[in-house]
Parts: structure tokens; C-alpha cells; sequence
């Protein structure tokens, strides 16, 4: 189950209990990646993002980890810091980034859409420290009880940042080429598996995908570069976002891989609906993938596993309950197919 944003933390990013009820209903899935969890305060994105810094988040997501173990299923966490994807309404305080280039469009906040503020540049000292900051949370989450976590290159926030062009100006030992934009990546991964074992902790990319605004402008020589380096420290997995097992960086990063490869397929509304996505995964299984993630199919269908084993009919996703809400609406009262779930 891939990591999904649905916003039912409480305002202090400590995970409720409804979130222990969403996730152990998921339990059947072979590893559950946790939603997004920033590392620290300035790193959070939007309202009733969950997070673990506190040991308050810690408790949290203990009572989650529990109920994921007793329903007999296994978790990792995601780690993810919005360095520009941020707003002082959200976090109290002003973005980080690598450069201050602000987001090209509104950001969602506790009163609304709001216009973007410039974020500011990342100092070598705040650079030090974030890295920390990783290496502290991925700490807390095995203390929190999970198997390990996912560290987020991905989907525009602050790795991926550093990772394109257009967001990364910078002219000292993390900007310029890619040997110097690969480098916060890296340095992140290396620090949390060094706290907490290379076997813990896997890394997710998006190679090309623009969404927050990312253009990465060479996306063909950083990743060929960033997962040869990745794969020197002996990880978990490396986890592909909307892989095409057409593509032939996608082959490229799986000759590079030596370890195990998620693939994350694209998934229109239309193929969600219609098998739940598992075409689309036995194609990405049979270009070299060694895992499928699956996001949306699992929004819906807590026994999406049974499902598409048994050819079960899907239930619809209710859109409007999705995100930017606390409510059980669209979140933990989807039908199984031997009845509701519990």
C-alpha cells in the first residue's frame, strides 16, 4: 500500500485513533507505507499532517503500529519534509528550501487557499541540521514500532527540490551539477541508515513527474547517478512513482538497482476502477519490477487483496472525502466484502 496523504491527524500532527482503525483494516496488504510524517515543525505541508518529532507523535503512532501488528500486517513510514511546499498558516514559520523560488500555485491551508510565500534558502547549518533532523525521526519511528521508513525524494517536496533545476540555484556543494543536486538526498539517506540500519529504510523517487511545480531539466543524467550512489548502501528498496515499464530510464534505474524495486504504476480514474490496477502492475512486474504499490485502488477497498484475487467487484471512491478532512466519512467506514469492517 503505497503512502497516501488523507489529513486526519489532529492539529499537533499526533496520529488519532481513527488512523489506527484506517490502517489495521488495510492490514492484508504485504507492507503498508505510511502517509507522509515531517521530520520536524518548518518541514510540515499542510493542516492535519501527521509528524514525528514530538514524543507525543511517537505515542500516536505507536497506538497505530500496534493495531496494524494485531490485525497482522507490517509498516513502514514515510519520511517527508515540504521544504517550499509549506506556509506560515500551516507551520507558524517561513519555508525552507534550497533557493528562494516559492511555489508557482496556491497552497491549501487551515482558512483556505493562500498565495505562496518566497521560502528561504537553506543555510549550511540548517542543511547540517535537517539531515539530523531525518536521521532523529527515523529514530522515533522504530521506537513508534515501525519496520522501518521510506525516505520522500519525490512529488516536489524538499528532496526533489534539491534534485531539479528549477528549484535548486544554489552555487555551494549541494546545487550546480548533478554530483552537487544529488547530494541532500543522499546525505539524508546515508545519515538515517546509519541510525538505523540500511535494512530499514528504503527511498522514493518520481523521476519526471512536474507536479509542485518540480522541472527538473535533466532528469536523464540524475537519476542514472543518484541510485547507482543509493545502491552503495545496501537499502531496503528503492520505491519508482508512476513507473512506465515502457520507459527506458526505467530500465536504466533497474539495471542500476541491485536491490529490491516498488513500482508504483500510473493509474487513470478509469483503470482504478476497473481492476483495481493490477494490469497495470503484472506489466510493471514483468519489466523488472519485484514489488507493486498501489495508492487509490486501497482508498476504497480495505480487502483490495482478496479482491483482486477473487475478481471482487471495487467499491467507487468518494472524492470529496479524500483530504482536508478529520471526519470517518470516505476514510474508515468503506464496505469489505464479506460485510463492513471493523
Amino acid at each position: 500500500m503505497a503512502p497516501m496523504t488523507r489529513n486526519r491527524a489532529g492539529a499537533d500532527g499526533v496520529p488519532r485513533e481513527v488512523m489506527a482503525t484506517y490502517y489495521a483494516q488495510r492490514a492484508s496488504a504485504g507492507l503498508i507505507i505510511a502517509e507522509a510524517a515531517t521530520p520536524n515543525a518548518v518541514g510540515l505541508t499542510y493542516p492535519h499532517i501527521p509528524a514525528i518529532y514530538d514524543p507525543s507523535h511517537v505515542a500516536g503512532w505507536r497506538r497505530v503500529t500496534d493495531a496494524v501488528r494485531d490485525a497482522g500486517g507490517r509498516m513502514f513510514l514515510q519520511l517527508q519534509h515540504g521544504g517550499r511546499v509549506g506556509h506560515p498558516d500551516n507551520s507558524g514559520l517561513t519555508p525552507l528550501a534550497p533557493s528562494p523560488v516559492p511555489l508557482p500555485d496556491p497552497i491549501h491551508t487551515a482558512s483556505g487557499p493562500q498565495e505562496p510565500v518566497v521560502p528561504r534558502e537553506m543555510t549550511a547549518d540548517e542543511i547540517r541540521s535537517t539531515i539530523a533532523d531525518f536521521a532523529a525521526a527515523a529514530r522515533r519511528a522504530v521506537d513508534a514500532g515501525f519496520a522501518g521508513v521510506e525516505v520522500h525524494s519525490a512529488n516536489g517536496y524538499l528532496l526533489h527540490q534539491f534534485l531539479a533545476k528549477n528549484t535548486n540555484r544554489r552555487t555551494d556543494a549541494y546545487g550546480g551539477p548533478v554530483a552537487g543536486r544529488i547530494r541532500f538526498t543522499v546525505d539524508v539517506v546515508r545519515a538515517v541508515a546509519e541510525a538505523i540500519g540500511p535494512e530499514r529504510v528504503g527511498v522514493r523517487i518520481s523521476p519526471g513527474l512536474t507536479v509542485n511545480g518540480i522541472e527538473e531539466g535533466d532528469t536523464e543524467a540524475i537519476y542514472p547517478d543518484l541510485v547507482g550512489t543509493l545502491a552503495e548502501l545496501g537499502l531496503a528498496y528503492l520505491h519508482i512513482v508512476h513507473a512506465d515499464p515502457d520507459s527506458p530510464l526505467f530500465q536504466k534505474i533497474r539495471a542500476a538497482w541491485p536491490g529490491t524495486l516498488i513500482a508504483n504504476p500510473v493509474l487513470s480514474r478509469a483503470a482504478v476502477a476497473d481492476g483495481g490496477g493490477r494490469r497495470e502492475g503484472e506489466r510493471l512486474l514483468a519489466a523488472g519490477a519485484d514489488l507493486i504499490a498501489l495508492g487509490r485502488p486501497f482508498l476504497a477497498n480495505p480487502d483490495l487483496v482478496d479482491r483482486l484475487r477473487t475478481g471482487a467487484p471495487l467499491n467507487p471512491i468518494r472524492e470529496r472525502y479524500l483530504m482536508h478532512t478529520g471526519e470517518e466519512t470516505g476514510y474508515t467506514d468503506y464496505p469489505v466484502v464479506t460485510g463492513q469492517v471493523t
